[in-house]
């Protein structure tokens, strides 16, 4: 094959998840098959390119299927590490340049979520008007459990984190069902500004039967006087003595406060977005208060976005496609693009998708948020619709590699 002009280089950044490195399989495989000389990787995205902190991918990866990439699919984390570095200007995309053109870069690959399209964007506009620069080639890559991604059905490693929640759920709800005490269990999962991965909650009764029955998105105002009158009416209707609710850590009054803004620390990212802590908590004590009952909450936190012993099938090839398709973009000349999910659904019900380019200026800083038919009338539940679209998404399990007892990964 004969070689394409430039190098490639990938980084990673944001959030870790459970299928981020599948994307980065499916970046490395397409461009190995491209015929890339060099293939980089970035350690710790654009904050490790600025101190040269980049490591040669090729010599780890030796033909476009091997098993390095095929156990890199399946580790979760950030192989190459990650970052919530900002690009502040047109004084950091200048160095980016001068270490583009060090290392003859013609294709940049960035796989995150949206502060990393805004990354993208930002080396995209510089580019644009400084034609004088030799050619790269900007491409993001998604990636975010948030799924909260505009101009793509879903985000990489959103299916395997809602697999996780759907399946914790259902042990969590077994769990409570053994006692005939009146309880309350306060389940807190993440989402600062979309409710998508709380919504998935909603699979376990979908499935099982067995779910959460109260569900608080932060698409909807939170009324603690709404929530404990929901919770009372639940008691009332005596179906059960105990009580699962689902909450997102991002939940809101009608004021745009988070209700657990009195417990967190007021620490902010460098893109701004505050640390968010204790919503799950602020509730339990609310509840022990007001209602007196038995209460605890559980904070699913990290797990949700790191437990690659129960991933999606789904996710896993969908994350390692849309890496393997968005080399492809850079190959025929994009830029400026992020590959993106469009879903096809069947006379049959059958569930399929593509990867199509979308601009990545028009994803940069917008959020997707669960639509409000997703949501119930209450604003305490959602809808067989929003199951509906979020079913495909958990399906399938991995053949995982273990060694001595615990999932083998891959690590640099």
């Amino acid at each position: 094959m004969s070689k394409i002009k430039g190098n490639a280089v990938i980084g990673q950044s944001g959030g870790p998840t459970s299928a981020i490195n599948a994307t980065l399989a499916g970046v490395i495989s397409g461009c190995l098959n491209a015929g890339f000389e060099k293939i980089y990787g970035m350690k710790n995205g654009i904050e490790g390119l600025l101190c040269g902190d980049i490591i040669e991918l090729h010599s780890y990866f030796p033909a476009p299927e091997c098993e390095n990439l095929s156990l890199l699919s399946l580790t979760p984390g950030a192989a190459l590490g990650s970052c919530r570095k900002k690009i502040d200007g047109a004084e950091t995309a200048a160095k980016l340049y001068e270490i583009f053109k060090k290392y003859n870069i013609s294709s940049f690959f960035y796989i995150g979520g949206n502060d990393s399209m805004d990354a993208v964007a930002q080396l995209s506009e510089y580019a644009s008007i400084h034609p004088e620069l030799p050619k790269v080639n900007f491409i993001g890559v998604p990636k975010t459990i948030d799924n909260d991604l505009v101009l793509t059905d879903h985000t990489p490693g959103f299916g395997s984190a809602a697999k996780y929640i759907a399946a914790v759920m259902q042990e969590i709800m077994r769990d409570c069902s053994v006692y005939k005490t009146k309880a309350v269990t306060i389940v807190e999962i993440m989402g600062r500004d979309a409710g998508w991965l709380t919504a998935s909650a909603v699979l376990s009764k979908k499935i099982s039967g067995m779910g959460p029955a109260l569900i608080y998105l932060p698409e909807v105002p939170f009324s603690e006087q709404q929530f404990l009158n929901d919770l009372k009416s639940e008691f009332d209707k005596n179906t059960s003595p105990y009580i699962v609710a689902a909450v997102s850590e991002g939940i809101r009054g009608a004021d745009g406060r988070y209700v657990a803004e009195t417990a967190m620390s007021g620490a902010v990212d460098s893109f701004g977005h505050k640390y968010l802590a204790g919503a799950g908590k602020y509730l339990e004590n609310l509840v022990r208060e007001r209602i007196g009952c038995k209460v605890r909450s559980v904070e699913l936190n990290i797990p949700q976005r790191c437990a690659g012993h129960l991933v999606s099938a789904t996710d896993i090839r969908e994350s390692f496609m849309i890496g393997s398709s968005a080399t492809s973009f850079a190959v025929s000349g994009m830029t400026a693009k992020m590959a993106a999910f469009v879903r096809s659904c069947g006379n049959d019900g059958s569930y399929s998708v593509s990867v199509v380019p979308q601009d990545v200026r028009e994803i940069a800083n917008k959020i997707k948020k669960v639509p409000l038919n997703y949501i119930n009338s209450s604003g305490n539940g959602v809808t067989d619709e929003c199951a509906e679209y979020l079913l495909p998404l958990i399906l399938g399990e991995c053949d995982i590699p273990y060694k001595n007892g615990i999932p083998k990964h891959f690590s640099f």
